[in-house]
């Protein structure tokens, strides 16, 4: 391929990215740390939609979309196929596998924050890993609960309410201190996929917790996916 448009979020997407020359570009859509060692070109914000994408792919040549954004963004990836669409251009996806509950799991999943809230009425102690979502809701936390919140960085917090900010990848000794110092009695997290995040499902395991697991959105369909870097870059490979 000529020139890919490289759109990130997981991180895969980096592994992906150092792979890439300068004729490539890797898109951040500005959350987190931007990486400053690539050879790749690296652009950071949005777009305007799938049209602005679109209109992108087209103003630079692009030959080939790469979507490895994270399996919860799902209105960037109907933005990336649509905008595959309009440009005739092929979009690939990175689509992670989905964690996979165990005989000795506790897992229940819930499809929204509405039923998400309803079923933590029966814990306390709630850690949260969704990013920062929970922070819209600090003011809601009944009176019972005290939340704990990790997010990639560090927010203020309030009287029933301590945010962590903290990046993965989580070592499991870490996450088994975390839940036995704040007392966590449920957690509450996205079926991410990633292994730099699973500890944290092992310990919940171990101690007999319960996990609220937020539905997976439905993404759209791609002229291919990979459930692997080594696959999507194998193919990549093929095509040059």
């Amino acid at each position: 391929m000529n020139r890919i448009l490289l759109l990130g979020g997981v991180t895969e997407a980096l592994a992906i990215a150092r792979t890439l020359g300068p004729q490539h570009i890797y898109s951040l859509a500005g959350v987190g740390r931007v990486p400053t060692d690539l050879t790749c070109e690296v652009r950071v914000g949005g777009y305007g939609g799938a049209e602005g994408l679109a209109a992108f792919i087209r103003e630079q040549n692009i030959d080939l979309l790469l979507d490895a954004t994270h399996p919860y963004a799902a209105q960037i990836s109907q933005n990336a196929a649509r905008a595959a669409q309009l440009t005739g251009v092929p979009c690939w996806a990175l689509r992670r596998p989905a964690w996979q509950a165990g005989p000795e799991d506790d897992w229940r999943e819930v499809s929204d924050w509405a039923e998400l809230i309803t079923a933590l009425t029966s814990f306390q102690r709630p850690l949260f890993t969704l990013g920062r979502e929970p922070l819209q809701h600090l003011e809601e936390i009944p009176e019972p609960q005290f939340w704990t919140l990790r997010a990639l960085d560090s927010y203020p917090g309030n009287a029933r309410c301590e945010v962590i900010g903290a990046r993965g990848p989580f070592h499991l000794e870490d996450e088994r201190a975390l839940f036995e110092q704040r007392r966590i009695d449920v957690l509450v997290s996205k079926n991410s996929g990633s292994g730099a995040t699973e500890p944290k499902l092992q310990v919940a395991r171990e101690r007999g917790v319960p996990v609220l697991i937020l539905k997976r959105p439905q993404l759209p369909g791609v002229d291919r996916e990979f459930a692997s870097v080594e696959d999507l870059l194998a193919n990549l490979r093929d095509q040059t």
